[in-house]
């Protein structure tokens, strides 16, 4: 089967398109370009423009023939949406700013990306504009930050073991999943059947790679900058670490005064945002039975409350601790 016709499921659609209602016109930015599910669907409605990204080169080929389509309302650009701000988007009236922070069926079935346990491929997992391969981490870090990556980015219960296992069987080099899926398998003293014996530390080395912690953190902040009055900042989220770092987020700058240097407090608003729903919108029974890889998605939103671009957050000090093992990063 080749990939390029697989169809793709864009998940909650449905409830995103509820919530930024792109149906009143607007512009709107998807951050998380993929397969083009989001753009396309927001672009169906009169008076829409889109900007999307997505450090994926390889969705360049889909968003062409998006351009195609809707010349004059859609543009893309091959960029992290850590980068936004570089788009200098401050005096334009974004409406709404969609993440989809999950990888497409065809991003892990390929296997040039290495993404998968389940295919074999070359030990890469790099999604764009990347300083390092998942074969560098493997190959050159030690025991202990290897221990540190899967513990805190995969929540792995036996980390440390599958870390020393590594170490002593790289002499001859790990350059392919397959590879590195034995080696775990091998190590693991339970083995779940519901659940691949790789699956955690596959997680956590893809975070590591493409540095998802700092370019969640920092793609929230520019969104919510950019975001004018009455804005929606939506994030689909697939796993755990990410949802808490949203949840985190949204709750502080909609429940703690958001307290600038740059501007009297009289002059600030109480917060910045505000949330309509405290607990995430989750697929519904039909989604799940068309698309069981919509499983574990969760969906957040806030509104902006006023014009306010400066704003100070903790989120850096909340995270530092996975902030410092994304800088391990830095040896490579």
């Amino acid at each position: 089967m080749v990939l390029d016709t697989i169809k793709h499921y864009p998940v909650l659609l449905d409830e995103i398109i509820s919530i930024i209602t792109p149906q009143h016109g607007g512009t709107f930015i998807d951050c998380t370009f993929g397969q083009g599910g989001y753009s396309e669907k927001i672009l169906s409605y009169k008076d829409t423009h889109v900007i999307a990204l997505d450090r994926d080169i390889e969705s360049k080929k889909k968003a062409d023939k998006v351009s195609n389509k809707f010349q004059d309302r859609f543009i893309f650009k091959n960029k992290k949406f850590s980068q936004l701000e570089n788009l200098k988007l401050k005096n334009i009236n974004i409406r709404g700013v969609v993440f989809d922070l999950g990888y497409s069926y065809t991003q892990i079935k390929d296997p040039a990306k290495g993404l998968s346990f389940n295919t074999l491929g070359d030990l890469n997992m790099k999604m764009g504009i990347n300083d390092f391969s998942a074969k560098e981490v493997i190959n050159k870090l030690d025991a202990i930050e290897l221990t540190k990556i899967f513990r805190f980015f995969g929540e792995e219960k036996e980390a440390k073991k599958i870390a020393i296992n590594i170490v002593r069987e790289r002499e001859k080099k790990i350059i392919d999943t397959k590879t590195l899926v034995e080696i775990i398998h091998n190590t693991k003293r339970k083995k779940n059947f519901k659940t691949h014996s790789a699956t955690k530390v596959f997680q956590a080395l893809r975070i590591f790679v493409n540095k998802e912690i700092t370019e969640l953190i920092q793609g929230l902040i520019s969104a919510s900058k950019i975001l004018k009055k009455d804005g929606i900042l939506a994030v689909v989220t697939f796993h755990s670490l990410e949802d808490k770092i949203v949840k985190y987020f949204f709750k502080s700058l909609s429940e703690k005064k958001s307290i600038s240097r740059y501007l009297p407090k009289l002059d600030q608003p109480d917060t910045l945002f505000k949330i309509i729903k405290k607990k995430p919108i989750i697929p519904s029974a039909k989604e799940l039975r068309e698309n069981i890889s919509s499983r574990s998605a969760k969906l957040r939103y806030i509104i902006k409350k006023d014009n306010f671009y400066d704003f100070e957050t903790d989120i850096y000090k909340k995270f530092n601790n996975l902030l410092k093992i994304e800088n391990f990063g830095n040896k490579l």
